[in-house]
């Protein structure tokens, strides 16, 4: 690893090596990775730091890179940057530190003005030089872009499965899968009577309001599914009744992709 560009100066504040794993699996599976994340404290070493001056950030474990408004760790490291505390930084590779060039840039701002040093297996960077911005724009660059085929690569598989109507998604109240992933109705007969029940009043009164009139009155709770996937029953409500009444799978369509989620306009993200 080349050290021309650590000095003095650097070796006073300390180094940081920042450990992150994507997913708790990987945590588990994945030694042999952790293992030369933590070795990082070697090369720190070796350019000049003492062992009282290495810190090693790791509280990102299981955390996706993908924004580092959910990394308390990545937030720490960024913050102690910012107040001239950290000289060098020391990831096993960028996407380690950042796979989101929003989070990635002001990074290495931070460093260029702190004179702050970033290191990876590959070398030691200057972020405050136009060549270690450049090699390091490009890194950024390169990790987020390869999130994006992974992700496109995921979806993809996801749309095949689903075009082929392999795709198990979680179903709704009124049909279970059997253990050959057969998709059949609940066996239970109360259940299914309240959801025939659901439709047969629709039917009658048109509106998903009176059809929720209708059931309170008589005392008729309706069968819902809680975060575990257990049967549960419940006081019905204008939004349950409507979930039965619009979803396709009590038509027996298979759907898939109705709804695109956006990333909220939460601060930092």
């Amino acid at each position: 690893m080349n050290s021309e560009l650590v000095t003095s100066n650097h070796r006073q504040r300390h180094a940081v090596i920042y450990v992150r794993q994507s997913t708790p699996h990987q945590v588990v599976s994945n030694q042999e990775s952790l293992r030369l994340q933590y070795a990082l404290q070697a090369r720190a070493r070796e350019l000049g730091w003492h062992e009282a001056d290495i810190d090693v950030i790791d509280s990102d474990l299981g955390v996706s890179g993908a924004a580092g408004a959910h990394r308390q760790g990545f937030k720490d490291l960024v913050a102690r940057v910012a107040l001239g505390e950290v000289g060098l930084i020391l990831s096993i590779e960028v996407p380690r530190l950042a796979r989101n060039c929003s989070d990635w840039y002001p990074l290495l701002d931070v460093c260029a003005h702190r004179d702050c040093l970033i290191a990876d297996r590959d070398g030691v960077y200057d972020p405050g030089s136009p060549n270690g911005r450049l090699l390091l724009g490009l890194k950024g660059t390169i990790s987020e872009l390869e999130l994006h085929t992974i992700r496109g690569r995921l979806t993809a598989g996801l749309l095949a499965k689903a075009e082929r109507g392999e795709l198990a998604l979680p179903l709704p109240t009124g049909f279970v899968r059997d253990p050959t992933g057969v998709v059949t109705k609940d066996p239970n007969r109360e259940v299914q009577e309240r959801i025939e029940l659901t439709f047969t009043t629709f039917l009658q009164v048109r509106t998903a309001v009176k059809v929720t009139r209708m059931l309170c009155e008589h005392g008729l709770m309706l069968p819902r599914r809680d975060r575990f996937g257990d049967l549960c029953w419940k006081q019905p409500t204008i939004a349950a009744v409507t979930d039965i009444l619009k979803n396709p799978a009590y038509t027996g369509a298979f759907v898939y992709g109705r709804s695109r989620q956006r990333p909220s306009a939460t601060p930092g993200r």
